[in-house]
């Protein structure tokens, strides 16, 4: 059996090597290391792919967030409800412009933002949501821009986690997670779905005039070389991602599709079992696309089962260990425990399994007996 690895880069590199190593040299032939013309082709592939008008690419997820909030003018004061339980980027960008976070509670079920607790949580100060689709699956995006419709506010979708995944809607329709709002964030990190070879991000918007104020964000507020318009940052995808980026574009609906089927022999071989809930795979909307596998462990030791695993070679995670609410730079007096009984609740049952698009029925076999082994001792 291979190496049990949490992300298997080197095995998917293999694959497209020659693919991947043609582009980059093309870049180092050219010598257009920043906003060369791969940049510009991977914006516009990317553009085709999600469905949207604009696709502006950027360093690095966090400062997409960053930016797509500065590109709404919002101000100091400003409230922006986002989830509980995600990783620090979410609400960090919020804390540095100045803005105010509102955390609030996440579904059971789906483990993305609770609609219930986002309406009892807008107040007249409250400017904007942002839904963050976790570890792959799509949030409840119809209800989201409903209420977003009723209160006049913006919705910013962090979608650094599930690139690829469909939301639908009522009527039938299909958009892709991301472009629903009137912006949405990626990251192009390394193990992510849509992943480069070092940092990498984007930010997407069918709104033309936020598009223009985006560009010139990204480029010192510059739209024209040394005419600064607005207060910018430095922050643009270079070449050689890029290059890796269009490389594994066309193939990214492919590597949903593996880390689809690995989820359904995951979650096949823990079905009905009575320490587990193993998340669910819609075949109809390919609303998940498995950007990790988490289970919840009900009824026992999730931190033993964890150690156990580590001592069979098994790597997982616990994704997220801590909410925010109870961390450090983010503690404040508005929040009470009794806010927040579903995030509680799951930073001591989820554990993530190794999740990527090389895993094969020998490794998967192998994982879910050990899991099992311990519960079932």
């Amino acid at each position: 059996m291979k190496k049990l690895q949490m992300v298997d880069l080197k095995s998917q590199y293999d694959k497209i090597k020659d693919t991947v190593n043609t582009s980059i040299q093309e870049v180092l032939d050219t010598n257009t290391y920043i906003n060369g013309p791969q940049v510009h082709q991977f914006q516009k592939n990317l553009e085709k792919y999600l469905d949207v008008k604009h696709v502006i690419p950027c360093a690095n997820g966090t400062d997409a967030l960053q930016i797509a909030m500065m590109g709404l003018d919002l101000k100091p004061g400003d409230e922006v409800i986002t989830a509980d339980f995600t990783f620090a980027a979410t609400v960090e960008v919020i804390a540095l412009l100045q803005l105010t976070p509102v955390l609030v509670d996440v579904d059971l079920f789906n483990m993305n933002i609770s609609i219930e607790a986002i309406k009892k949580a807008i107040t007249p100060k409250t400017k904007a949501i942002v839904p963050v689709h976790l570890f792959g699956r799509a949030a409840n995006m119809e209800a989201i821009m409903a209420i977003a419709k009723e209160y006049n506010l913006y919705v910013i979708e962090d979608n650094a986690q599930a690139i690829g995944a469909n939301c639908k809607f009522s009527d039938g329709t299909k958009k892709k997670a991301g472009v629903i709002g009137h912006v949405g964030a990626t990251s192009f990190f390394p193990s992510k779905n849509l992943g480069c070879y070092g940092d990498g991000g984007a930010i997407f918007t069918n709104d033309d005039a936020l598009a223009h104020k985006i560009r010139g964000i990204v480029n010192h507020g510059m739209y024209e070389r040394y005419h600064h318009d607005v207060v910018g940052v430095n922050s643009r995808l270079d070449s050689i991602q890029a290059a890796v980026l269009n490389a594994k574009l066309p193939l990214l609906d492919e590597y949903n599709a593996a880390r689809q089927n690995a989820a359904r022999k995951y979650t096949a071989a823990f079905v009905g079992h009575k320490n587990i809930i193993a998340p669910t795979i819609c075949d109809i909307c390919d609303c998940h696309v498995f950007h990790q596998y988490v289970l919840r462990i009900i009824d026992a030791d999730r931190d033993a089962l964890m150690q156990h695993l580590l001592d069979k070679g098994i790597p997982c995670a616990i994704y997220y260990p801590i909410p925010l609410h109870s961390q450090k730079a983010y503690l404040d007096v508005r929040y009470k425990e009794d806010h927040f009984p579903v995030t509680n609740r799951l930073v001591k049952e989820v554990i993530a399994l190794p999740m990527h698009t090389e895993l094969d029925d020998e490794q998967i076999k192998f994982i879910t007996d050990s899991v099992l082994e311990f519960l079932d001792k």
